[in-house]
């Protein structure tokens, strides 16, 4: 179970009061006093006030090899979300790693512990843990592999990993299935329905081979025998609440007003969306396509706003759309914003560190487990773990 410890020489609410500029000054400060002792790690969807701090920045999954791969840094700073620091927890504090530092542990700090995820909360230990009991009881559990997003808590990450299941990334989901459908009849892929939909369609599985499980619903995730025997991917009833706004209707309007317009997607979006875009792929995909864009192109994207104005900006020889007449920020990584930022390093740097996340040993073992399966498939192809 991951913990929180709020300590803090310096209260928050003097921070927001605080010119931008001043506050940019305070940060870059202690960046240079700390120096490799100090890795700030910023997602994509971050506010521009804040990546540009960061000295490294990914999707999900390439701030997790990062992790995992630190070496001189004493404290990670996560300018991202709560699963997210967490991971970096898990894998900067590796047997391997302490063993390295001579049991030191990396410190990892979250500078807004609101800083969460509606898509992850959608999935809790307790309704995966009787879900996968009535599976049990049903005589299917032993055919299942359990996969988990890696948008989820620990102890859902260690969940599988103890149960013969793997974590997997918008990046990576198409090889994280292949290895599990190596080993096992049927998966049972956790909280995001449309990723795993998405994927498993491009491998040939029907939609009827994918029922939903709800967990509020009174019995088998609300389907019934004869379903789930047939199925080969359990879908959890979750959504990314971000990539649920885009609709069939956004790709149309822009198919008809601007021609020779591209639309590119991020696969949390449901199937409609996803079969209806001319590309659908991970955040790096979404950014290793625009970068590589001829001058000229045309593009409507359905991803995180701050991500696409991030894009728009880095190429003015492209016209960029977000694919959405509405507004819609992540509004969770929207938390960590400047003054958050300042004040939680400035409480470092006073040796008082405020919102240390950290995860107990057992559960940390569990979903190293699971991540590092994860890793592995990724990196080598390997089917052998």
């Amino acid at each position: 179970m991951a913990t929180t410890v709020e300590l803090g020489q310096y209260p928050f609410d003097r921070y927001p009061k605080v010119d931008p500029t001043e506050l940019d000054r305070r940060c870059q400060k202690i960046r240079d006093e700390l120096g490799q002792k100090l890795l700030i790690l910023g997602h994509h969807y971050q506010k521009e006030e804040v990546i540009v701090h960061a000295d490294l920045r990914g999707d999900s999954y390439e701030l997790a090899k990062r992790a995992a791969s630190s070496t001189d840094c004493k404290t990670i700073v996560f300018c991202g979300v709560h699963f997210m620091a967490e991971t970096a927890y898990i894998l900067a504090n590796s047997p391997e790693k302490l063993a390295e530092r001579r049991g030191q542990r990396v410190q990892v700090i979250l500078p807004d512990m609101a800083a969460g995820c509606s898509m992850a909360d959608m999935a809790n230990i307790d309704q995966v843990e009787e879900a996968w009991e009535e599976l049990n009881e049903l005589g299917l559990a032993e055919e299942i592999t359990p996969v988990t997003y890696i948008n989820s808590a620990a102890n859902l990450k260690a969940f599988c990993g103890r149960n013969g299941g793997i974590v997997c990334t918008s990046s990576n989901a198409r090889k994280i299935l292949d290895w599990a459908f190596a080993r096992r009849k049927r998966v049972l892929f956790f909280p995001d329905q449309h990723l795993g939909r998405n994927t498993a369609l491009t491998m040939g599985i029907s939609a009827e081979q994918m029922p939903i499980w709800d967990p509020f619903a009174n019995e088998y995730g609300g389907t019934d025998l004869e379903t789930l025997q047939n199925s080969q991917v359990l879908l959890w009833k979750g959504h990314c609440s971000v990539h649920q706004v885009f609709t069939r209707e956004h790709i149309d309007t822009f198919r008809k007003t601007i021609p020779d317009i591209k639309i590119l997607v991020h696969p949390e979006c449901c199937r409609e969306v996803n079969d209806a875009a001319d590309l659908s792929g991970s955040t790096g995909f979404i950014l290793k396509t625009i970068n590589e864009a001829p001058a000229g192109s045309k593009w409507a994207i359905g991803t995180e706003l701050n991500m696409v104005n991030r894009l728009k900006q880095e190429h003015p020889e492209q016209e960029i759309h977000f694919l959405s007449p509405v507004v819609c920020f992540c509004a969770t990584m929207n938390r960590i914003d400047l003054p958050h930022l300042t004040w939680s390093l400035e409480n470092l740097a006073a040796n008082r560190p405020v919102n240390l996340i950290e995860v107990d040993d057992e559960t940390a073992t569990e979903a190293r487990t699971a991540l590092c399966r994860m890793m592995e498939v990724t990196e080598k192809g390997t089917t052998d773990l």
